[in-house]
Protein backbone atom coordinates (compact mmCIF):
# COMPACT_ATOMS: atom_id res chain seq x y z
CA UNK A 1 0.00 0.00 0.00
CA UNK A 2 1.47 3.40 -0.97
CA UNK A 3 2.84 5.39 1.96
CA UNK A 4 2.35 9.08 2.62
CA UNK A 5 5.62 10.99 2.57
CA UNK A 6 7.04 14.49 2.32
CA UNK A 7 8.94 15.38 -0.84
CA UNK A 8 10.45 18.51 -2.40
CA UNK A 9 8.81 19.03 -5.80
CA UNK A 10 10.35 21.22 -8.50
CA UNK A 11 7.52 22.27 -10.80
CA UNK A 12 9.79 22.81 -13.81
CA UNK A 13 11.72 25.54 -15.55
CA UNK A 14 13.98 26.16 -12.57
CA UNK A 15 11.19 26.82 -10.07
CA UNK A 16 12.50 26.44 -6.51
CA UNK A 17 11.64 23.19 -4.72
CA UNK A 18 8.54 23.17 -2.55
CA UNK A 19 7.76 20.50 0.02
CA UNK A 20 4.50 18.63 -0.51
CA UNK A 21 2.72 15.55 0.79
CA UNK A 22 2.90 12.77 -1.81
CA UNK A 23 2.18 9.08 -1.99
CA UNK A 24 5.20 6.81 -2.57
CA UNK A 25 4.53 3.68 -4.61
CA UNK A 26 5.16 0.21 -3.18
CA UNK A 27 8.55 -1.25 -4.11
CA UNK A 28 8.78 -3.28 -7.30
CA UNK A 29 10.36 -6.74 -6.90
CA UNK A 30 13.94 -5.40 -7.26
CA UNK A 31 13.42 -2.23 -5.19
CA UNK A 32 13.66 -1.22 -1.55
CA UNK A 33 12.40 1.78 0.36
CA UNK A 34 14.77 3.82 2.48
CA UNK A 35 13.86 6.36 5.10
CA UNK A 36 16.15 9.19 4.08
CA UNK A 37 18.39 10.62 6.80
CA UNK A 38 20.61 12.86 4.66
CA UNK A 39 20.76 13.93 1.01
CA UNK A 40 23.49 15.85 -0.77
CA UNK A 41 22.74 18.50 -3.37
CA UNK A 42 24.72 18.38 -6.62
CA UNK A 43 24.98 20.78 -9.56
CA UNK A 44 23.27 18.10 -11.63
CA UNK A 45 20.14 18.52 -9.51
CA UNK A 46 20.14 22.25 -10.21
CA UNK A 47 20.91 21.83 -13.90
CA UNK A 48 18.23 19.25 -14.64
CA UNK A 49 15.72 21.23 -12.55
CA UNK A 50 16.37 24.20 -14.86
CA UNK A 51 15.96 22.04 -17.97
CA UNK A 52 12.92 20.00 -16.88
CA UNK A 53 9.47 21.31 -17.74
CA UNK A 54 7.36 19.06 -15.54
CA UNK A 55 6.98 18.43 -11.79
CA UNK A 56 9.79 16.19 -10.51
CA UNK A 57 11.52 15.19 -7.29
CA UNK A 58 15.28 15.33 -7.65
CA UNK A 59 18.15 14.25 -5.43
CA UNK A 60 20.75 11.58 -6.13
CA UNK A 61 23.02 11.53 -3.09
CA UNK A 62 20.81 9.89 -0.48
CA UNK A 63 21.63 7.95 2.66
CA UNK A 64 19.25 6.31 5.09
CA UNK A 65 17.74 3.17 6.57
CA UNK A 66 15.95 0.38 4.74
CA UNK A 67 12.29 0.20 5.80
CA UNK A 68 10.70 -2.02 3.09
CA UNK A 69 11.85 -4.64 0.58
CA UNK A 70 10.66 -5.87 -2.80
CA UNK A 71 10.05 -9.59 -3.12
CA UNK A 72 13.26 -10.24 -5.10
CA UNK A 73 15.58 -8.35 -2.74
CA UNK A 74 17.66 -10.76 -0.67
CA UNK A 75 20.93 -8.88 -0.06
CA UNK A 76 19.35 -6.28 2.22
CA UNK A 77 17.30 -6.42 5.40
CA UNK A 78 15.00 -4.02 7.20
CA UNK A 79 17.20 -1.75 9.30
CA UNK A 80 20.25 -1.83 7.02
CA UNK A 81 22.03 1.51 6.69
CA UNK A 82 22.74 2.38 3.04
CA UNK A 83 24.02 5.06 0.71
CA UNK A 84 22.30 5.38 -2.65
CA UNK A 85 24.24 5.94 -5.86
CA UNK A 86 23.54 5.98 -9.61
CA UNK A 87 21.26 3.51 -11.34
CA UNK A 88 22.29 0.89 -13.89
CA UNK A 89 20.64 -2.13 -15.48
CA UNK A 90 23.28 -4.70 -14.53
CA UNK A 91 22.68 -6.81 -17.64
CA UNK A 92 23.86 -4.86 -20.70
CA UNK A 93 27.31 -5.58 -22.19
CA UNK A 94 28.79 -2.51 -20.54
CA UNK A 95 27.49 -3.37 -17.07
CA UNK A 96 28.57 -7.00 -17.33
CA UNK A 97 32.04 -5.79 -18.40
CA UNK A 98 32.34 -4.05 -15.03
CA UNK A 99 31.60 -0.46 -16.08
CA UNK A 100 28.08 0.26 -14.74
CA UNK A 101 28.56 4.04 -14.83
CA UNK A 102 28.43 3.74 -18.63
CA UNK A 103 25.34 1.52 -18.70
CA UNK A 104 23.58 1.48 -22.07
CA UNK A 105 20.39 2.62 -20.30
CA UNK A 106 22.22 5.11 -18.08
CA UNK A 107 20.49 8.24 -19.35
CA UNK A 108 17.03 6.66 -19.24
CA UNK A 109 17.54 5.33 -15.72
CA UNK A 110 19.27 8.34 -14.20
CA UNK A 111 18.22 11.49 -16.03
CA UNK A 112 14.80 10.39 -17.28
CA UNK A 113 13.89 8.33 -14.20
CA UNK A 114 12.84 5.19 -16.07
CA UNK A 115 11.34 2.52 -13.84
CA UNK A 116 11.08 -1.08 -15.02
CA UNK A 117 7.55 -1.58 -13.69
CA UNK A 118 6.50 1.71 -15.37
CA UNK A 119 4.33 2.78 -12.41
CA UNK A 120 4.81 6.38 -11.21
CA UNK A 121 6.99 6.63 -8.11
CA UNK A 122 5.05 9.57 -6.69
CA UNK A 123 1.44 10.66 -6.93
CA UNK A 124 -0.29 13.66 -5.45
CA UNK A 125 -3.39 13.19 -3.29
CA UNK A 126 -5.50 14.14 -6.33
CA UNK A 127 -4.04 11.22 -8.28
CA UNK A 128 -1.73 13.15 -10.62
CA UNK A 129 1.79 11.81 -10.95
CA UNK A 130 5.05 13.55 -10.09
CA UNK A 131 8.31 12.50 -11.74
CA UNK A 132 10.58 10.29 -9.64
CA UNK A 133 13.32 7.67 -9.88
CA UNK A 134 15.88 10.39 -10.56
CA UNK A 135 19.15 8.43 -10.54
CA UNK A 136 16.89 5.62 -9.33
CA UNK A 137 16.31 7.35 -6.00
CA UNK A 138 14.79 10.90 -5.97
CA UNK A 139 16.04 11.33 -2.42
CA UNK A 140 14.82 14.89 -1.80
CA UNK A 141 12.06 13.24 0.18
CA UNK A 142 11.48 11.66 3.57
CA UNK A 143 11.45 8.24 1.85
CA UNK A 144 12.93 7.05 -1.44
CA UNK A 145 12.61 4.04 -3.72
CA UNK A 146 15.99 2.64 -4.77
CA UNK A 147 16.98 -0.57 -6.52
CA UNK A 148 19.04 -3.40 -5.08
CA UNK A 149 21.79 -2.41 -7.54
CA UNK A 150 22.22 1.21 -6.51
CA UNK A 151 22.07 0.81 -2.72
CA UNK A 152 25.35 0.19 -0.90
CA UNK A 153 25.54 -0.87 2.75
CA UNK A 154 27.50 1.45 5.01
CA UNK A 155 28.97 0.77 8.47
CA UNK A 156 27.25 1.86 11.67
CA UNK A 157 30.31 4.01 12.42
CA UNK A 158 29.69 6.25 9.38
CA UNK A 159 27.43 9.25 9.89
CA UNK A 160 24.64 9.59 7.32
CA UNK A 161 25.64 13.20 6.58
CA UNK A 162 29.14 12.10 5.60
CA UNK A 163 27.79 9.11 3.68
CA UNK A 164 25.37 11.04 1.46
CA UNK A 165 27.83 12.71 -0.99
CA UNK A 166 29.64 9.42 -1.57
CA UNK A 167 27.05 8.30 -4.10
CA UNK A 168 27.96 10.93 -6.68
CA UNK A 169 30.25 13.91 -5.97
CA UNK A 170 32.97 12.22 -3.95
CA UNK A 171 32.83 9.05 -6.02
CA UNK A 172 33.11 11.01 -9.27
CA UNK A 173 36.13 13.12 -8.32
CA UNK A 174 38.06 10.38 -6.57
CA UNK A 175 37.18 7.82 -9.24
CA UNK A 176 38.36 10.10 -12.03
CA UNK A 177 41.82 10.09 -10.48
CA UNK A 178 41.96 6.50 -9.24
CA UNK A 179 40.28 4.89 -12.26
CA UNK A 180 40.51 7.09 -15.34
CA UNK A 181 43.33 9.64 -15.58
CA UNK A 182 46.09 7.03 -15.29
CA UNK A 183 48.32 9.24 -13.13
CA UNK A 184 50.94 7.66 -10.90
CA UNK A 185 52.97 8.59 -7.85
CA UNK A 186 55.40 11.39 -8.61
CA UNK A 187 53.49 12.55 -11.72
CA UNK A 188 51.94 16.03 -12.08
CA UNK A 189 48.18 16.44 -12.03
CA UNK A 190 45.93 19.49 -12.47
CA UNK A 191 42.40 19.87 -11.09
CA UNK A 192 40.38 22.74 -12.59
CA UNK A 193 37.39 23.62 -10.42
CA UNK A 194 37.66 23.08 -6.68
CA UNK A 195 34.10 22.14 -5.82
CA UNK A 196 33.11 18.77 -4.41
CA UNK A 197 34.34 16.78 -7.41
CA UNK A 198 37.57 18.72 -7.75
CA UNK A 199 38.46 18.60 -4.07
CA UNK A 200 37.72 14.87 -3.95
CA UNK A 201 40.09 14.51 -6.90
CA UNK A 202 42.78 16.47 -5.06
CA UNK A 203 42.45 14.22 -2.02
CA UNK A 204 42.71 11.15 -4.26
CA UNK A 205 45.80 12.56 -5.98
CA UNK A 206 47.43 13.07 -2.59
CA UNK A 207 46.71 9.44 -1.66
CA UNK A 208 48.34 8.27 -4.91
CA UNK A 209 51.34 10.52 -4.29
CA UNK A 210 51.04 12.75 -7.37
CA UNK A 211 53.57 15.60 -7.49
CA UNK A 212 52.87 18.41 -8.04
CA UNK A 213 49.10 18.64 -7.44
CA UNK A 214 47.80 21.89 -8.92
CA UNK A 215 44.37 23.20 -7.97
CA UNK A 216 42.71 25.86 -10.14
CA UNK A 217 39.66 27.92 -9.19
CA UNK A 218 38.27 31.46 -9.26
CA UNK A 219 37.45 31.54 -5.53
CA UNK A 220 40.28 32.27 -3.10
CA UNK A 221 38.58 30.38 -0.27
CA UNK A 222 38.34 27.22 -2.35
CA UNK A 223 42.00 27.48 -3.33
CA UNK A 224 42.93 27.78 0.35
CA UNK A 225 40.93 24.65 1.13
CA UNK A 226 42.50 22.87 -1.85
CA UNK A 227 45.94 23.44 -0.33
CA UNK A 228 44.78 22.19 3.04
CA UNK A 229 43.45 19.01 1.41
CA UNK A 230 46.52 18.19 -0.65
CA UNK A 231 47.23 20.66 -3.44
CA UNK A 232 50.91 21.60 -3.60
CA UNK A 233 50.20 24.61 -5.83
CA UNK A 234 47.14 26.71 -6.66
CA UNK A 235 46.38 29.00 -9.58
CA UNK A 236 43.75 31.66 -10.20
CA UNK A 237 41.47 30.32 -12.92
CA UNK A 238 41.13 33.75 -14.52
CA UNK A 239 44.73 33.66 -15.78
CA UNK A 240 44.68 34.00 -19.57
CA UNK A 241 47.65 31.71 -20.16
CA UNK A 242 46.72 29.05 -17.64
CA UNK A 243 48.52 26.30 -19.53
CA UNK A 244 51.70 28.38 -19.52
CA UNK A 245 51.51 28.80 -15.76
CA UNK A 246 50.97 25.05 -15.37
CA UNK A 247 53.99 24.28 -17.55
CA UNK A 248 56.13 26.63 -15.48
CA UNK A 249 55.34 24.44 -12.48
CA UNK A 250 55.47 21.04 -14.22
CA UNK A 251 58.23 21.75 -16.79
CA UNK A 252 56.87 19.36 -19.47
CA UNK A 253 53.16 19.51 -18.68
CA UNK A 254 50.71 17.47 -16.66
CA UNK A 255 50.22 13.72 -16.84
CA UNK A 256 46.54 14.29 -16.11
CA UNK A 257 44.08 17.17 -16.02
CA UNK A 258 40.54 17.01 -14.66
CA UNK A 259 38.41 19.85 -16.03
CA UNK A 260 35.44 20.29 -13.74
CA UNK A 261 34.71 23.81 -15.03
CA UNK A 262 33.66 22.90 -18.56
CA UNK A 263 34.23 26.10 -20.52
CA UNK A 264 35.89 26.60 -23.91
CA UNK A 265 38.75 28.37 -22.14
CA UNK A 266 39.38 25.69 -19.55
CA UNK A 267 39.07 22.93 -22.15
CA UNK A 268 41.65 24.51 -24.45
CA UNK A 269 43.98 25.33 -21.58
CA UNK A 270 43.65 21.78 -20.28
CA UNK A 271 44.61 20.31 -23.65
CA UNK A 272 47.62 22.62 -23.93
CA UNK A 273 48.68 21.87 -20.34
CA UNK A 274 49.06 18.14 -20.97
CA UNK A 275 52.38 16.55 -21.70
CA UNK A 276 52.49 14.08 -24.64
CA UNK A 277 50.63 10.95 -23.60
CA UNK A 278 48.67 12.83 -20.94
CA UNK A 279 44.95 12.41 -20.25
CA UNK A 280 42.22 15.03 -19.93
CA UNK A 281 39.10 14.07 -18.02
CA UNK A 282 35.93 16.06 -18.72
CA UNK A 283 32.82 15.70 -16.58
CA UNK A 284 30.41 18.37 -17.74
CA UNK A 285 28.51 18.87 -20.99
CA UNK A 286 30.42 21.97 -22.12
CA UNK A 287 28.32 24.25 -24.25
CA UNK A 288 25.41 21.84 -24.18
CA UNK A 289 23.96 20.55 -27.43
CA UNK A 290 23.52 23.94 -29.10
CA UNK A 291 27.01 25.43 -28.77
CA UNK A 292 29.48 22.64 -27.98
CA UNK A 293 33.12 23.43 -27.29
CA UNK A 294 35.73 23.06 -30.02
CA UNK A 295 39.00 21.12 -29.80
CA UNK A 296 41.95 23.48 -30.44
CA UNK A 297 43.55 20.92 -32.77
CA UNK A 298 47.26 20.80 -33.51
CA UNK A 299 49.62 17.98 -32.62
CA UNK A 300 47.93 17.60 -29.22
CA UNK A 301 44.96 16.07 -31.05
CA UNK A 302 47.19 13.06 -31.71
CA UNK A 303 49.40 13.05 -28.62
CA UNK A 304 46.84 13.38 -25.82
CA UNK A 305 43.76 11.47 -24.70
CA UNK A 306 40.33 12.74 -23.61
CA UNK A 307 38.00 10.68 -21.43
CA UNK A 308 34.47 11.50 -20.42
CA UNK A 309 34.07 11.08 -16.67
CA UNK A 310 30.79 9.59 -15.44
CA UNK A 311 30.69 8.67 -11.75
CA UNK A 312 34.44 8.09 -11.81
CA UNK A 313 33.95 4.86 -13.79
CA UNK A 314 33.32 3.24 -10.41
CA UNK A 315 31.70 -0.03 -9.38
CA UNK A 316 29.93 1.40 -6.32
CA UNK A 317 29.72 -1.77 -4.22
CA UNK A 318 33.50 -2.04 -4.44
CA UNK A 319 34.50 1.61 -4.60
CA UNK A 320 32.34 3.21 -1.89
CA UNK A 321 33.72 0.93 0.87
CA UNK A 322 37.22 1.92 -0.26
CA UNK A 323 36.33 5.62 0.01
CA UNK A 324 34.79 5.03 3.44
CA UNK A 325 38.05 3.43 4.59
CA UNK A 326 40.01 6.46 3.34
CA UNK A 327 37.61 8.75 5.17
CA UNK A 328 37.70 6.87 8.43
CA UNK A 329 41.49 6.66 8.50
CA UNK A 330 41.80 10.39 7.86
CA UNK A 331 43.15 10.28 4.30
CA UNK A 332 40.05 11.74 2.68
CA UNK A 333 38.32 14.20 5.04
CA UNK A 334 35.50 15.09 2.67
CA UNK A 335 33.27 16.07 5.57
CA UNK A 336 35.14 19.39 5.47
CA UNK A 337 33.23 20.24 2.27
CA UNK A 338 29.80 19.80 3.85
CA UNK A 339 27.35 22.30 5.29
CA UNK A 340 24.03 20.95 6.52
CA UNK A 341 20.54 22.36 5.98
CA UNK A 342 17.26 21.09 7.44
CA UNK A 343 15.13 19.49 4.73
CA UNK A 344 12.54 22.22 5.26
CA UNK A 345 15.15 24.74 4.07
CA UNK A 346 15.89 23.00 0.77
CA UNK A 347 15.20 26.17 -1.25
CA UNK A 348 17.91 27.97 0.76
CA UNK A 349 20.29 25.06 0.16
CA UNK A 350 19.62 25.24 -3.60
CA UNK A 351 20.37 28.98 -3.53
CA UNK A 352 23.58 28.46 -1.55
CA UNK A 353 24.75 25.89 -4.08
CA UNK A 354 23.85 28.09 -7.04
CA UNK A 355 25.61 31.12 -5.52
CA UNK A 356 28.72 29.06 -4.60
CA UNK A 357 28.32 30.00 -0.95
CA UNK A 358 28.57 26.33 -0.01
CA UNK A 359 30.64 23.56 -1.56
CA UNK A 360 28.44 20.60 -0.63
CA UNK A 361 25.02 21.30 0.92
CA UNK A 362 23.59 18.24 2.65
CA UNK A 363 19.94 18.10 3.72
CA UNK A 364 19.11 16.51 7.07
CA UNK A 365 15.81 14.87 7.94
CA UNK A 366 14.12 14.47 11.30
CA UNK A 367 15.70 14.92 14.72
Amino acid sequence: MPREIKAAVCEGGGAPPRIETLLLDDPAPDELVIEVAAAGICHTDLGIAEWSQEPRVFGHEGAGTVVALGEDVSDFAIGDRVAATFGYCGTCPVCTAGRPAYCVDGIALNVDGKRECERPVFTRPDGTSVGGAFFQQSCFASHALVTKRNAVKIPDSLDFVAAAPLGCGIQTGAGAVFNQLDVKAGEPIVIIGCGTVGLAAIMAAKIIGCEPIIGVDLEEGRLTLAKELGATHTLDGSITDLSGAIKQITAVGAAGVLDAAGTQHTFEQSVHALRPGGTLGTLTLPGGFEDPIQHPGGISFLTTRIVGVIEGDAVPHEFLPRLIDYFQNGQMPFDRLIETFPFENIADAFAAMRDKGVIKPVLTFGA
